[in-house]
């Protein structure tokens, strides 16, 4: 597998993408009550893989095998996520690896990496698919990465949000492994145009809070 270190590093949690600043709306589900313990929180994790997951997985293969440019990209992502927060939390996420992206791979000057025409303020799917073609990954792989932090980072949110054991948390994860795969998969085969309306109103309801510990 090429670039398997780079791969495992892309779906860590801890990128500015993942759990440590954005929980992908299960904040707002703890606060609403709908996410209490690990069953809700993998029926959670499942439709958010599903979803969010598959979309920005789609997104993000159809511009790392250039299927889509960069500029139609991003316009079908803004016609795939309906909520206008969930918006800006994508291009805030796109933003984050946008930033990571140009230390590990600079311009080269020769038009080999670019990141300029990304713009400032990206979407992730887009970001994410510039950087599997630029870090040479397989086109699935830029999809399973994608799917895989979808799930973690929510997880890794509800972790602290709701005290709960690593461990069980982890045991979770797991056991949606199977699905993330089959996403993945997906993901691969064409541009999905699902949304969902729940996480929607989740990503409205967050950023009309005061304080919000996470940012999406």
């Amino acid at each position: 597998m090429p670039g398997l270190t780079t791969l495992l590093t892309l779906a860590d949690s801890r990128l500015p993408t993942g759990g440590h600043v954005h929980s992908g709306g299960v904040e707002e589900a703890v606060t609403s009550g709908l996410v209490t313990d690990l069953a809700t929180l993998e029926a959670f994790l499942r439709r958010r893989v599903r979803t969010t997951g598959l979309v920005t997985a789609s997104v993000a293969v159809a511009v790392h095998t250039r299927t889509l440019t960069v500029e139609s990209a991003d316009l079908e992502t803004d016609a795939r996520t309906p909520a206008p927060a969930a918006r800006m939390a994508s291009r805030a996420q796109g933003r984050g690896l946008l930033r990571l992206a140009k230390r590990v791979w600079p311009d080269t000057g020769d038009g080999t990496v670019d990141w300029s025409t990304l713009g400032r303020a990206p979407h992730l799917a887009v970001v994410a698919g510039v950087v599997g073609r630029v870090s040479a990954q397989d086109p699935g792989h830029t999809a399973l990465s994608l799917v895989y932090t979808t799930m973690t980072g929510s997880a890794t949110a509800a972790q602290r949000l709701l005290a709960l054991d690593p461990a069980d948390v982890a045991a979770v994860t797991f056991a949606l492994a199977e699905v993330c795969d089959q996403t993945a998969a997906e993901a691969t085969a064409g541009l999905a145009d699902l949304s969902d309306p729940l996480l929607d109103v989740l990503a409205q309801r967050h950023v009309a809070r005061e304080r919000p510990l996470f940012v999406s």
